[in-house]
């Protein structure tokens, strides 16, 4: 079992994924900080200093009440709180990946793959039958004799 596991494991398209999912959480990372530290600090001084990140929704106040500064103030004081400003933040997070995966990995993809169609279409296919002219039947190209009618084909 350990030897088939191991066999599985090694497998080309494992490694590949494995790899795949770990530079994907990497870059998450900095899209996340790039969003965070550089997007929304210019947005929300746009939107007369807002920072997205703490916007929230207070639902029930903590211990201490509100209002609160920070939705880590919040939570300190026990309050429970819908934090649409860290959804935003991850929206944005989410639109940024899925146009780099697009115009980084998806178009270029699609792109060679038109251009091998291309290329394969413009290459004429080897014919690998011909017809018999006696009895009209799909023969191999190097046959010298009809299988059907047994008739002498020429070269």
């Amino acid at each position: 079992m350990l030897k088939d596991f191991r066999a599985f494991i090694m497998r080309g398209n494992v490694v590949d994924m494995a790899v795949g999912i770990v530079i994907g959480v990497a870059f998450g990372a900095i899209v996340s900080s790039a969003v965070a530290d550089v997007i929304m600090p210019p947005i929300g001084l746009l939107l007369g200093e807002i920072d997205f990140s703490n916007l929230m929704v207070v639902l029930r106040d903590g211990a201490v009440p509100g209002p609160y500064a920070s939705i880590a103030a919040a939570k300190a004081a026990g309050a429970v709180t819908v934090n649409y400003g860290q959804f935003i933040n991850t929206i944005i997070n989410f639109l940024i990946i899925a146009a780099v995966v697009f115009f980084a990995i998806v178009r270029p993809i699609a792109r060679m793959q038109a251009r091998q169609k291309a290329a394969e279409a413009a290459v004429p296919a080897t014919l690998t039958t011909k017809e018999c002219p006696f009895c009209f039947s799909s023969v191999p190209v190097k046959a010298t004799r009809c299988p059907n009618c047994t008739s002498q084909l020429s070269g």
